[in-house]
């Protein structure tokens, strides 16, 4: 717009000068000489100021909306943004909070008694009072009642090991908060807490919703040797078929898995346990190289039977332990969060869930809470469990580190449900 108009005054004013060359000295001239360039200064301050108002307009409506769109775009991205940042909710620092924790663990029937280490005699209470963080923005304080209504009707389901058994009770545990009838809320089948079953399944009976764990360490079939291998060889992970309970997955709204904790030779090797492929033994198959086929055969599970319309994946990934020496189970619990985590915040399964994670059909959310967790040595049950004479330092205190997990989980169903 601008372009015409400086061409238009050039132009006049090339006009002007030759007119009054040929005038000087003309009154009259004069007169309609400063009429005209008045004039002709009213349209183009007129042009200029209707120029600047479209612009200002134009301003104030479209670029809030590009603002919107892109801080939206970022908020979908990671869940979280900030003035200067995308935030990265798995990057950050834990910081005493005087308003945690978030449950009485002793008021909550669905804990373990081995995780409820402030009631199995552990008089320290600084353990409770952390909170995760994020350097660019802060997790949202979860909203008990609204997470209540956003999960009636439906069903959260967990899978995995016993970190996760343990995730499940502290979701339990922090909504139960929020319910009057407390005796609404009850295991579907009247089953005790242990890790010796495979299912259980809480009801919130008020809110018509489930919160179910399946007992899946794996994640794969776990069967005994086929005929004809080597005697050392007792039992083989089928790395080609997912678990066959995996089927009770499918019609569920929020599912959320975990692996890694079983990976290791004491648990696989020394136990007689080994890789199978299709009809194959893989005696000679890396345990890293397993887990990530495991987790390939997993992957086209999820690619192809759940309908991302209706459920949403989470993926969390490995949580560290803070052994001084496991062969000897011994284990010291420190007192306050460790400033120095020694290479804790990394794990190969981590890496193998990204790797894996990156190249699938249904989007998966993956809960990084590696670098998190690997600061909590205070956190974990230590010798104040159910049995003392047996220090512990894999499994967490509850309440304590999971609550956050749960956390930011939850944040991220709250944020598409709004």
């Amino acid at each position: 717009m601008m372009f015409p108009i400086e061409r238009m005054s050039s132009f006049s004013t090339s006009v002007s000068f030759k007119h009054r060359a040929a005038n000087v000295g003309s009154p009259r001239f004069s007169r309609k000489t400063w009429v005209s360039r008045l004039f002709r200064s009213l349209i183009v301050i007129g042009s200029l100021i209707s120029f600047f108002l479209a612009i200002g307009c134009g301003y104030i409506y479209v670029l809030p909306n590009l603002t919107y769109a892109f801080h939206d775009h970022d908020y979908r991205f990671s869940n979280f943004s900030s003035s200067t940042h995308a935030c990265d909710l798995f990057d950050g620092l834990w910081v005493l909070d005087d308003s945690y924790p978030l449950y009485n663990a002793s008021e909550c029937p669905f804990v373990e008694q081995g995780f409820n280490c402030f009631a199995n005699g552990r008089m320290d209470e600084d353990y409770l009072k952390w909170r995760w963080k994020p350097k660019n923005c802060d997790i949202p304080r979860v909203n008990v009642g609204r997470v209540l209504e956003t999960l009636r009707n439906k069903r959260v389901v967990f899978v995995g090991d016993s970190m996760s058994r343990t995730q499940w009770e502290s979701l339990i545990c922090l909504l139960m908060t929020g319910v009057e009838d407390k005796e609404s809320v009850y295991e579907v089948n009247g089953n005790m807490i242990t890790k010796q079953i495979r299912f259980l399944g809480v009801r919130f009976s008020s809110f018509n919703f489930t919160i179910e764990f399946y007992r899946s360490v794996f994640l794969v079939q776990h069967n005994w040797a086929p005929k004809n291998v080597p005697k050392r060889v007792r039992s083989t992970l089928r790395l080609d078929k997912l678990d066959d309970i995996s089927r009770e997955w499918i019609d569920s709204d929020v599912l959320i898995f975990n692996s890694g904790q079983w990976w290791v030779q004491g648990k696989l090797f020394e136990t007689g346990c080994y890789f199978q492929v299709n009809n194959s033994v893989k005696l000679g198959m890396s345990i890293s190289t397993a887990f990530s086929t495991a987790l390939q055969t997993w992957a086209t599970w999820v690619d192809n039977m759940i309908n991302p319309e209706k459920t949403r994946i989470f993926f969390r990934t490995f949580e560290p332990s803070h052994w001084r020496n496991l062969t000897l189970r011994q284990c010291d619990v420190s007192k306050l969060p460790l400033s120095e985590i020694e290479g804790k915040d990394f794990s190969p399964f981590s890496d193998s869930v990204f790797e894996v994670v990156k190249n699938m059909t249904v989007p998966v959310t993956v809960v990084h809470i590696t670098p998190m967790s690997a600061f909590r040595s205070d956190a974990h049950v230590g010798t104040w469990s159910d049995r003392p004479s047996l220090s512990d330092c894999s499994h967490w205190c509850l309440p304590g580190v999971p609550d956050i997990w749960n956390e930011i989980v939850l944040s991220y169903l709250l944020r598409e449900d709004h």
